[in-house]
C-alpha cells in the first residue's frame, strides 16, 4: 500500500515535537487523529517508530534512518507546491542558477544584480552546492544554469569551459608583495592556504614543488576560494586561487601577483541538452559569459 502523505506529515511532527499533543497543535489535528496516523503508518512499515515515555515519543534506530528521506520527500513536495503556484500566478518565468562556491561570493550577486537591472522583474534563485548535485540538478531540469569546476561529472549537457589562470594571493605587508611574479621557490617554506585538501588547483601545484624539489607546507585548507582569501587576510599565509576571487576589491588588505608556471583553474558553465532553452536563459549565458570573460584565458 503507498505510504499517504499525511501519514508522513505526522511522522515528522512528532519526530521534531516530541510528542502526541505538540504534533496535534502543529497540524491542527485532534490527538487521536495523529496516534492513530502514527499506528497506522507504523503497522505499514512493518516497526516501530518511536518509543513511549510518559508521553515523550523518542525516536528508534529505524525512525532516524527513515527520517532523512521523509525530511526530502517533504521539501521535495513543498517544491512542487511553490512551482505549481508560480505557474498559477504566471511568474514562472524566472531564473534558476547553481554554482559550487567558486562563484558564489565574488561574482554570481554582482552578476544577478547587473542582470536583474537589465530585465526588471525577473526572479533569479542561486543555489550553492557540488558539481556532481549541480550537474544532476541540471541534467534533469531542475536548474537552469550550472556553473561547476571541469571535468563535467554528467554526461548529456551543454557545456562552456572558462580556463582562468591562478594567481597567488598575500596580505598587502607580506614580504612577497615587492615582487612582480611569485614563482614555486617563493613558497617553499611558507605556510600555504590549500582549497579542499584534493583539489585540482592544489594537485597541480603539489606536483610542480615535487618536480623542482621543493617543500609546500599546507597549514589549513578551505572549500571555497573566498574563504581561502579571509584566512590570508586574516594572516593565515598565502594562497593560489582562482582570479576572480583573488582580484576582488574588497577592502580587506589583500593583493594578489601573477603566478608562474602556470596553473589552470576551469569553471563549466552547462545547461541541459534535453530542456528547452527559454530565452531568458540564454539571455543569462550570454551575460555570465561576458562578465566572465575579462577574468579568462584566450581560446586555444
Amino acid at each position: 500500500m503507498p505510504l499517504k502523505l499525511r501519514h508522513l506529515e505526522v511522522f515528522n511532527a512528532v519526530f521534531e515535537t516530541g510528542s502526541i499533543s505538540n504534533a496535534a497543535l502543529r497540524l491542527n489535528l485532534t490527538q487521536p487523529a495523529v496516534s492513530i496516523a502514527l499506528g497506522n503508518l507504523e503497522e505499514e512499515l512493518g516497526f516501530r517508530l518511536f518509543h513511549r515515555k510518559r508521553g515523550f515519543f523518542a525516536p528508534t534506530g529505524e525512525a532516524l534512518q527513515l527520517r532523512g528521506e521523509v525530511t526530502q520527500g517533504l521539501m521535495a513536495l513543498g517544491r512542487i507546491e511553490k512551482r505549481a503556484d508560480e505557474i498559477r500566478r504566471g511568474s514562472a518565468r524566472g531564473l534558476s542558477l547553481a554554482t559550487n562556491g567558486a562563484l558564489s561570493m565574488n561574482f554570481l550577486p554582482r552578476v544577478i544584480t547587473e542582470f536583474q537591472a537589465l530585465h526588471p522583474g525577473t526572479p533569479i534563485e542561486l543555489r550553492v552546492h557540488s558539481s556532481r548535485q549541480i550537474a544532476d540538478w541540471t541534467a534533469s531540469g531542475q536548474i537552469d544554469i550550472g556553473l561547476i569546476d571541469s571535468p563535467v561529472p554528467v554526461a548529456g549537457l551543454k557545456a562552456s569551459v572558462f580556463a582562468m589562470e591562478c594567481v597567488c594571493i598575500m596580505r598587502q605587508d607580506d614580504e612577497l608583495a615587492s615582487r612582480d611574479v611569485i614563482t614555486p621557490a617563493c613558497l617553499a617554506d611558507r605556510e600555504m592556504i590549500g582549497i579542499n585538501g584534493d583539489h585540482a588547483l592544489d594537485r597541480q601545484l603539489n606536483q610542480m614543488m615535487f618536480e623542482v624539489g621543493l617543500p609546500l607546507h599546507f597549514r589549513a585548507f578551505s572549500y571555497y576560494y573566498a574563504i581561502a582569501r579571509n584566512m590570508v587576510a586574516a594572516g593565515g599565509g598565502l594562497a593560489i586561487i582562482d582570479p576572480i576571487n583573488a582580484k576582488a576589491d574588497l577592502g580587506d588588505g589583500v593583493i594578489w601577483r601573477p603566478f608562474a608556471p602556470l596553473i589552470l583553474h576551469e569553471t563549466v558553465m552547462i545547461s541541459s541538452r534535453d530542456h528547452p532553452a527559454a530565452e531568458i536563459r540564454e539571455q543569462m549565458q550570454d551575460f555570465v559569459q561576458q562578465s566572465i570573460a575579462p577574468f579568462t584565458l584566450p581560446a586555444g
